[in-house]
């Protein structure tokens, strides 16, 4: 986790079970935490069950949502969601 607040634009990072949707370790402060513990995984289980149901033989590996402000990126795994939040501006102003 600390590897990733040294890249560039990173603002924070999650990292949320699946079994309850608690987050395990966090970079963030505990309202913006829970906003993203609560939201994201189901997300990520939206796109999973999409991307099944276009090919029963694949799987979401990767999710990655930009707006103008942030820039989201979900690696979905069996047990835990890793969130990753990033100024998508920040390599401009470098």
């Amino acid at each position: 986790m600390h590897a990733c607040m040294c890249v560039q634009g990173v603002l924070g990072t999650v990292i949320v079970s699946t079994a309850d949707n608690k987050p395990l370790r966090t970079t963030l402060d505990d309202h913006l935490t829970k906003q993203y513990a609560e939201l994201i995984p189901s997300l990520a289980d939206l796109a999973r069950n999409l991307v099944r149901d276009l090919d029963p033989q694949n799987d979401l590996e990767f999710l990655r949502i930009r707006s103008f402000k942030h820039e989201i990126m979900i690696a979905a795994k069996e047990d835990f969601v890793l969130i990753v939040i990033q100024d998508p501006q920040a390599s401009k102003t470098a």
